[in-house]
């Protein structure tokens, strides 16, 4: 449990690094110097990407991405993008420690029996120890997750900050409202954590010659390829649990996931479900990446490979 939170901040980075256009356009004027971003200019394209991303699903009022960061700049100015940002940064260790550490203590549990004979794990245990990496995180981090739709989405100031926005719910909601979509975040995270550890496995052994250590170029393309993956099969879920965490905070009323989905079938088509994809898709691979890439190292120097044989 402890690498994960030793690992916030190589996440952190890589979270307000990610590939977004809101970098390329910050940096448009850098880049025939060979000067790289700044680091108030990465997390400025970070905190776009996560709060547009939001407010893209949550919302049926904006037509796409740039449409999204136009009428916030304008309705909001350049501070209305980092609403909500504190909360998840500070939160970012809880959330790593639930999933890899749950994830490692699943697949150490399952593979226990094979460590001896030399077996790497399957892909049904690595599937298997990913849901219930998924399943702990959602029980983790279900009010995390609330709490910071709910303060990025936010177009008036309804909550003055995470505190405030927690006083608020429990006031109104009771102790169940912190877990407002928690069904669809159920729903998401449980079979996307699977196909995240998967696609890893599999195309990191594939990229990693027989009888070495996988290199960094394996580790970066398998981390970057599982999280897109994962994103692509997240994201349909996704839109529902920020619709349903939204409603009761200003948001349309849905009485629960499948009339959530009905609904926004109806009114916007199956599109819908493709909301804040192509957003996901160029955050996740670099994200992941990295964040793969910093497992493997921290894994090899607190558990190193001479120490198995």
């Amino acid at each position: 449990m402890a690498f994960p939170v030793l690992t916030t901040g190589i996440n952190n980075a890589a979270v307000f690094g990610s590939y977004s256009n809101a970098s390329d356009y910050l940096t448009h004027s850098q880049h025939s110097q060979g000067k790289p971003a700044s680091a108030a200019q990465v997390f400025t394209a970070g905190c776009f990407s996560g709060l547009v991303q939001v407010r893209l699903q949550a919302q049926s009022v904006y037509k796409g991405i740039f449409h999204c960061v136009i009428k916030t700049y304008s309705h909001e100015g350049l501070r209305g993008f980092f609403k909500g940002m504190a909360f998840p940064v500070l939160t970012t260790g809880i959330n790593n420690a639930a999933v890899f550490g749950s994830y490692s203590n699943a697949s150490d549990y399952l593979t226990h029996s094979q460590h001896s004979q030399g077996k790497p794990a399957s892909a049904a245990q690595v599937f298997t120890a990913g849901c219930f990496s998924g399943l702990v995180q959602v029980l983790a981090c279900a009010p995390i997750d609330l709490v910071k739709v709910r303060l990025q989405g936010q177009t008036s100031a309804r909550y003055r900050g995470p505190v405030h926005c927690v006083t608020v719910i429990l006031r109104a909601e009771g102790l169940r409202g912190l877990f407002r979509g928690g069904l669809a975040l159920a729903l998401r995270d449980i079979p996307c954590y699977g196909f995240y550890f998967l696609p890893y496995e599999v195309i990191r052994k594939v990229l990693t010659e027989n009888g070495k250590e996988p290199g960094t170029f394996a580790v970066l393309i398998a981390g970057g390829v599982a999280g897109v993956v994962s994103w692509a099969i997240a994201t349909p879920m996704d839109v529902v649990k920020a619709r349903l965490q939204m409603s009761g905070a200003g948001g349309r009323k849905y009485s629960g996931v499948l009339h959530c989905m009905r609904v926004s079938v109806r009114e916007e088509g199956v599109k819908v479900f493709s909301k804040g994809l192509l957003l996901n898709s160029l955050r996740a691979f670099p994200v992941n990446a990295i964040t793969f890439l910093s497992y493997e190292s921290l894994m090899k120097i607190f558990y190193p490979p001479a120490s198995h044989s």
